[in-house]
Parts: C-alpha cells; sequence; structure tokens
C-alpha cells in the first residue's frame, strides 16, 4: 500500500496533467473544421467528357475519441484525489515539543494550518520591542511598566553678574562689565518608563514558538507516513456522465 506522503507528491502533477488534458479537449472541439469531413467523386455527363479526380477530407477530431481521453486522465487526478482525501481523515498525530505532548491525535490537515500560523507568530515575536540595553529596568508595578534607576540632572539660570573694569576717578566714572554665570538653581530626578519587554524574555518566546513549529513540522511527516487505502472515485463519476458517450 502506498502511503500518503507518496501520494502528495505526485499529486500535483496529476492535477496539472488533467487540467491540461480538459483544456485541450475543449479548444479543440471549438474548431468545427477538424470534426468536419467530406466525400466527392466526379463523373462526366458525356461519356467521352473530362474526369477529375476526387476529393476528401477525412474528420480529423471526434467527439467520443476525445471524451475516452479525458475520461481517462481525469479519472486517474479523480482517483488520486479521492485516496488523499479519505487519508486525510485517517492521518493524525501528537505534537511533542522536549518529550511534552502539546496535542494529541491531530489531522495533517490541521497541522498543515498550525505550521503556517506558528511562521506569521515567528515574524511577530522577532519584532517585538525589547528595553534598552543601556539602562537598568526594573518592574515598576505602581506603573505596570519596566522603570529604570533614577538618575539626576541639574537645572541652571543664568543670573546677571557685574564686573568692575576700572574704578573711578575724579576725571572718569567707573567701568562696569556686565555678565550672565549659570547658577545651579535645582535639580531634575528623571526615570524612564517602557512598555518593552527584557531581550532574554523575547528570546525565550523564539525559542519556543521555533520549538513547537519544528514539532508540528515532524507530526506533519508522521501522519503522511501513514499507509494509505487506494480510492477509486472517478470512474463512478466520469462513467455516470459520459456513459453513453
Amino acid at each position: 500500500m502506498p502511503k500518503l506522503n507518496q501520494i502528495i507528491a505526485i499529486l500535483t502533477g496529476k492535477k496539472s496533467q488533467a487540467k491540461e488534458s480538459l483544456t485541450q479537449a475543449y479548444h479543440q472541439l471549438q474548431k468545427g473544421d477538424l470534426l468536419s469531413g467530406i466525400s466527392r467523386t466526379y463523373k462526366p455527363k458525356d461519356e467521352n467528357g473530362e474526369t477529375l479526380p476526387p476529393e476528401g477530407k477525412l474528420v480529423q477530431v471526434k467527439v467520443g475519441d476525445v471524451i475516452q481521453r479525458i475520461r481517462r486522465d481525469l479519472t486517474e487526478m479523480f482517483d488520486i484525489v479521492a485516496t488523499q482525501d479519505w487519508a486525510n481523515c485517517q492521518a493524525k498525530a501528537d505534537v511533542v515539543v522536549d518529550g511534552r505532548k502539546i496535542l494529541s491525535g491531530v489531522p495533517v490537515t490541521h497541522l498543515l494550518f498550525l505550521e503556517k500560523q506558528l511562521v506569521d507568530l515567528n515574524t511577530f515575536i522577532e519584532k517585538l520591542p525589547t528595553l534598552d540595553a543601556a539602562e537598568r529596568w526594573e518592574f515598576n508595578s505602581a506603573q505596570d511598566c519596566y522603570a529604570s534607576e533614577p538618575f539626576q540632572t541639574t537645572r541652571t539660570k543664568k543670573i546677571p553678574r557685574s564686573h568692575i573694569k576700572y574704578e573711578a576717578t575724579t576725571e572718569h566714572p567707573a567701568q562696569v562689565e556686565m555678565y550672565y554665570e549659570d547658577v545651579t538653581v535645582g535639580i531634575w530626578t528623571t526615570l524612564k518608563y517602557s512598555g518593552a519587554i527584557p531581550a532574554s524574555q523575547r528570546n525565550l518566546l523564539l525559542e519556543r514558538v521555533r520549538k513547537l513549529a519544528d514539532a508540528v513540522k515532524a507530526a506533519r511527516e508522521e501522519a503522511n507516513s501513514v499507509e494509505v487505502e487506494k480510492k477509486s472515485c472517478g470512474d463512478a463519476i466520469l462513467g455516470f456522465l459520459f456513459s453513453d458517450v
């Protein structure tokens, strides 16, 4: 008995061949000239009259022959698809990660669905924002997110000052120069908050999703290795349609 993965391997080719055969037959039967034939013979009216050779054109395409050809190709394809569909109802396997059974008896069609979903989840997890490694972070329950260690910065203000360049004399007033001095007037205490997650947590999620994806693929391979019983549906369907052709 063949295995399901062997049926899957040839299914695409059989579908393509059947589609090509049906398409070719359809176009062939639209060309009325290929279905037409003729035979003409000539007999002069008088015994000594001019004789002409017979003329003829053979029928090149017969509807019955075309139908028999597509019956053969479609029957084979119908049987392969039926064999796969019946086998898919029986092909099941467990999904196991590191010895832990995550799912039991999963049908192969659902395993295929899970494979595609896990590819999308892997992409999503890869893009999860992570905390800036240049900061020290702790979870802040009050803000329900991560907070950095507080750091302080000073606030300065420019205060005008004066500087006497030359003292006043009896002849001249004093020469005073104005300038501004940066003076600390306060201290900022800053905490940064972030809704991102630690890189280690993202890496753990990536490891999990990749292990799960590998386990699903392994389960699919196991499910597809089930032996299948060949089914015959094509002859019944096409025999009913074209029984009198």
